[in-house]
């Protein structure tokens, strides 16, 4: 009667914290076979080579095509058929890219046609900038910048003409990532309106696509969570530069675009806040130091609030905290630079995901 009281061998309880916790032994962990660790082996492979041959943003993209159009078709599938209803969100989605493209360079063109009319216009509001922080910056910095717009266009000049190759191999780069980007985005819209045919899959393939499924679903999970996350901050940074600040008849300079940057740069975790708190403080310095003030007030308050929605949102999603991000992030960004620094959420969330479904963490 004594050993039924007792736990199995494989499943102990140990109190940990006040709380009584499920000890897993070895003996009821998943055995993998040679194809599942041949599968597991190709996955950080693959993550490697993404990085390494620099196919990030067709990867990205691809995916990102990938999950818009599971995303629609559901709704679409209610009126005809699963293989049309893909068929139909490629082309919405298509539409939208197309369109979305469109009206983004209308409205910049906009933007800058009646806030920055022209270069010179735009010298001199950041020449206006400058000068007042020269003002209120100490003498070693002051020196440091720019005294006049003849001088600015010459430091320019210089720096562009010392850089030319650089810059030659930067516009090549860039047009070699936005064709990356388009092959990914079709090579994403032919997957997703593939038919899943119920056909026997051998165990290499088998295994293979658990990984794409679970690398799928992290990066479901963190990117959508990122663009809620990004919205909302650019939401409440449009109250405070375009509605609070005017109220006290304070103004940034271009607020808008400070608005637009923190939208985009939100889409990159914690680095992209730095990023944008960073423009908006130094913009506020210029215009004057209660203004500066009351900006970095409004930002801090802001990004405490951001803790509680960053463990709501993104670490309930990939049961994640914020620290084990970030180191994530440090370790990439020292072994890829840029590409790794943005792929370092996606990838991590893969990862465990992974080590979560095996019971090892």
């Amino acid at each position: 009667m004594a050993k039924r009281n007792e736990a199995p061998e494989d499943t102990r309880i140990r109190e940990v914290g006040g709380r009584p916790v499920r000890l897993t032994s070895e003996a009821s962990l998943p055995k993998l076979s040679a194809v599942e660790i041949g599968s597991y082996a190709l996955a950080f492979v693959g993550m490697w080579a993404v990085l390494h041959f620099k196919l990030l943003g067709a990867l990205l993209a691809g995916m990102l095509v990938y999950q818009l159009v599971h995303t629609l078709s559901p709704g679409i599938e209610r009126h005809m058929s699963s293989q049309r209803a893909r068929w139909v969100a490629v082309v919405v989605i298509a539409g939208v890219v197309v369109g979305g493209l469109a009206a983004l360079s209308i409205v910049i063109v906009e933007h800058f046609e009646h806030t920055v009319p022209n270069i010179q216009n735009l010298l001199d509001q950041v020449m206006q900038i400058v000068a007042q922080a020269r003002s209120r910056s100490p003498e070693w910095l002051s020196a440091m910048l720019p005294g006049d717009v003849s001088q600015m266009k010459e430091k320019a000049g210089m720096l562009v003409h010392a850089h030319m190759e650089q810059l030659q191999q930067g516009g090549k780069n860039v047009a070699r990532g936005f064709g990356h980007i388009l092959f990914g985005m079709i090579i994403g819209a032919m997957i997703a309106i593939t038919s899943v045919r119920h056909v026997r899959r051998l165990p290499l393939s088998t295994a293979l696509v658990a990984r794409a499924s679970r690398f799928a679903d992290a990066f479901r999970r963190i990117v959508f969570a990122q663009v809620k996350i990004s919205t909302i901050n650019a939401v409440f940074t449009a109250l405070y530069l375009l509605i609070a600040l005017p109220l006290f008849h304070e103004r940034l300079p271009l607020s808008k675009t400070l608005v637009l940057v923190t939208f985009i740069a939100g889409l990159l975790p914690v680095i992209g806040n730095l990023i944008s708190n960073t423009l908006i403080v130094a913009v506020s310095l210029a215009v004057s130091l209660p203004t500066a003030i009351s900006s970095l007030v409004f930002l801090v308050l802001i990004h405490k609030f951001e803790y509680f929605l960053n463990a709501r949102i993104v670490g309930g999603q990939i049961e994640a905290r914020a620290w084990e991000l970030l180191l994530a992030m440090l370790v990439m960004e020292a072994a890829a630079g840029v590409p790794g620094l943005v792929a370092a959420p996606i990838f991590y969330a893969y990862i465990k995901r992974e080590l979560v479904h095996l019971r090892l963490v």
